[in-house]
């Protein structure tokens, strides 16, 4: 992608959150590269984004599945041939199992599609980021849930809960995986000119219940949910406005600040959590 205009990388982003994200940055005159695991889907959102997007801007979908880490090194491969440069990454896929899955790579997908891709995804588009960062503040939104709230204490040697698979408790884990990956970027990235932030997305109105066990499927229907474009709205300021690259490390909902739980901002926890995850991407070669 070349020109002007900045480029923001968007996962998830066929359907839901991730989509309602990247339309607003297209209006916005973001050339956006989206990340969609469901082909067709892929296709139809990529027509979306296009059609919403603002004159000159240049829209671009890569289809590969975020739960497994040879898929994701694809992707990212396939971003940095079409830019080296990147001003933004939002990492938003995910969802909820209702069986517990190990992968091919022998991860747990939940753990693995929430966040282990995510933390592969961002290390390999780093030097991009950094080089968006010489034209002012670049961005790394990920999104997490108040399901965070609600995770269990970390058992280090049983980190993604394959031992003691529950499907909302692992989704809970994932979740505050996301926001502890988020200030441990914050403080690792600071000096390089890179903002990383996270949000909760509200209770959406998505397909993201259709995946998940019975329980959590009618206390969903249960919920009075919002426009997914209430989030996609809340991504496109922490990734464009100057009042969110003011600072880092943050947790969003519907662009007001929110105070997440304290095991989410644990820096010793947070720590251990980037050892732990390079140590599952160094066990798959990466």
């Amino acid at each position: 992608m070349t020109g002007d205009a900045k480029t923001a990388v968007v996962t998830g982003a066929s359907s839901g959150v991730g989509l309602a994200g990247a339309i607003e940055l297209a209006r916005l005159g973001w050339n956006v590269i989206a990340l969609g695991r469901n082909p067709e889907r892929s296709a139809e959102a990529l027509t979306t984004i296009r059609g919403a997007a603002t004159s000159g801007a240049k829209i671009e979908m890569i289809v590969g599945d975020l739960d497994l880490l040879a898929g994701t090194a694809r992707m990212a491969d396939g971003i940095l041939s079409t830019t080296g440069k990147i001003d933004a990454l939002i990492n938003n896929a995910g969802g909820v199992r209702n069986r517990r899955e190990i992968t091919p790579e022998g991860n747990e997908a939940t753990f693995a599609g929430n966040y282990l891709g995510h933390f592969l995804l961002t290390k390999r588009l780093l030097p991009a980021l950094r080089l968006g960062a010489q034209s002012g503040k670049a961005r790394i939104v990920n999104v997490s849930s108040e399901g965070h709230r609600q995770a269990p204490e970390f058992d280090w040697a049983d980190l993604q809960g394959t031992n003691n698979w529950v499907s909302g408790r692992n989704y809970c884990l994932a979740k505050l995986c996301n926001l502890l990956f988020t200030f441990e970027l914050a403080r690792r990235l600071e000096a390089d000119g890179i903002v990383a932030h996270g949000m909760h997305p509200g209770e959406a109105a998505t397909n993201f219940s259709s995946y998940a066990v019975p329980e959590m499927q009618a206390y969903i229907a249960s919920l009075e949910t919002i426009s997914p474009h209430v989030a996609g709205r809340t991504i496109a300021w922490l990734t464009a406005s100057d009042e969110a690259a003011c600072t880092t490390g943050g947790y969003y909902f519907d662009r007001e600040l929110v105070t997440p739980a304290p095991s989410a901002s644990n820096a010793s926890d947070a720590a251990r959590l980037w050892t732990e995850s390079q140590a599952l991407l160094a066990r798959a070669g990466y």
